[in-house]
């Protein structure tokens, strides 16, 4: 991504301004972070995947020893022990267990209200219609276990999967060199999860797509990974129904001349630290708030433990735009559809009603991103790369199903029947139209 600098030599992020003659081109490279080479992996995954489907264990067993570097010595040595699940939670120290059970109950309290119900509405003559909700029977959640380990994702996917009423959970975690996250192993606990397998990447999703003589098939998989683990869901789709396509994570900041500089710059970089693949990008109205924010980046960056990663992100995927006015910067911001928005004015509400697009909208100076990712109760599983324009967060939904309801009596069939067998008659389907007709006689 080339850069548009003004005067800003030396500053640590990209500045833009949307008066220069080649922002639209610099603007379009932007809307391109999250592009992901799925068809360059395709091959390499679908390979995975039919070796999983086709030889099970004995293929899972193979790619773990490749990918994780450890040897399962049998079947049984691919489960987690519950025992330990419990014997994590139990080392937990105090203020440590009380935030997770903190994150737990409001997590399960924002999922509650978001479950739909099952309804009938009765007509005058007797007809019913309605819908019946249902939850799946199982759930496969995966859980990334790479450059860092996620207690708070596995509490994202399993709890609306618990809210939503679905009996069987499993979960597929990678375990490097054989070991898992001790915290990510008491938040199984917490969540009442038994099946938790030491399984990652492609070959975890086809072994719940497909099933293998240890880990169940399931009816959904949810939960984010990397590039193989994204391009393997999009090749199960349709064996088992998925969540999305979830690519590197990112952020977006709407902010005016209120804004502080210091909140801003470690808000940036509070994805930038996930992978080098996220994206940071602040768009603002006050010119000179541009090189404040890239200087604090640069203090702040020396402070991080995961400098080099947010660094490479910051330099090859961060970016600070300048607009003329704030109508200008969401109409921006709207194109982009970021998974996590941050809307940093003096009256943020009254922007609200101007966003369309976003996974996840943070509402003021002191609603920092970090708080929707582990306590404040909406999910974190979000849409990615502008797919927010048509996807929507992890919720009870991905774990339920809708059946229509549809029961006519003789005089609600003699009142639209006639209507139906006219339509059936001119898409020449005769059977359909008898089925109707036969009836009304």
């Amino acid at each position: 991504m080339r850069a548009c600098w003004h005067d800003t030599k030396g500053d640590m992020v990209k500045i833009f301004n949307t008066k220069d003659d080649n922002f639209q081109d610099e603007f379009n490279a932007l809307l391109q972070r999250g592009a992901m080479d799925i068809d360059g992996v395709s091959v390499t995954v679908k390979m995975l995947l039919d070796e999983i489907k086709n030889e099970g264990n004995k293929a899972l067993k193979a790619h773990i020893a490749k990918f994780d570097r450890w040897e399962p010595s049998s079947d049984e040595a691919l489960a987690v022990d519950v025992d330990s699940m419990r014997r994590a939670y139990e080392n937990l120290e105090p203020k440590l267990c009380d935030a997770l059970h903190l994150a737990y109950d409001r997590i399960e309290n924002y999922h509650q209200k978001l479950m739909p119900k099952s309804w009938i509405d009765f007509e005058k003559n007797g007809s019913m219609l309605g819908q019946k909700v249902t939850p799946v029977d199982s759930a496969g959640l995966y859980i990334p276990g790479g450059k860092a380990a996620y207690p708070s994702s596995l509490l994202m996917n399993a709890i609306p999967a618990i809210v939503a009423g679905v009996e069987e959970i499993v979960v597929c975690t990678p375990a490097p060199d054989g070991e898992l996250n001790e915290l990510l192993l008491a938040a199984c606990h917490l969540c009442k999860v038994t099946k938790v397998f030491k399984v990652g990447g492609a070959s975890a999703i086809g072994a719940m797509a497909y099933g293998t003589q240890s880990i169940p098939k399931v009816d959904v998989i949810t939960g984010p990974g990397n590039i193989f683990v994204a391009t393997a869901k999009k090749l199960v789709y349709g064996e088992v129904n998925i969540d999305m396509i979830a690519g590197p994570s990112e952020i977006g900041i709407l902010a005016d001349d209120s804004a502080r500089e210091d909140f801003l710059a470690i808000d940036l970089l509070s994805q930038a630290e996930h992978d080098e693949m996220a994206s940071s990008i602040l768009i603002t109205t006050d010119a000179s708030l541009a090189p404040k924010v890239s200087n604090q980046v640069e203090k702040f960056l020396k402070t991080l433990s995961r400098e080099k990663i947010a660094r490479t992100s910051i330099e090859e995927r961060g970016a600070i735009i300048v607009t003329q006015s704030m109508d200008e910067a969401i109409d921006l911001m709207n194109q982009i559809a970021p998974e996590h928005l941050e809307v940093v004015t003096q009256n943020p509400m009254e922007l609200l009603p101007k966003i369309k697009h976003a996974g996840a909208i943070f509402l003021g100076e002191y609603t920092p991103e970090p708080i929707g990712d582990y306590v404040a109760g909406p999910n974190h599983t979000l849409p990615t790369g502008g797919t927010a324009k048509f996807y929507s967060p992890l919720s009870v939904d991905n774990f339920l199903k809708k059946s229509s309801i549809i029961s006519m009596t003789k005089e609600g069939l003699n009142e639209i029947g006639e209507a139906c067998a006219l339509i059936a008659n001119t898409e020449g389907l005769t059977a359909h139209e008898e089925s109707v007709r036969i009836r009304l006689k």
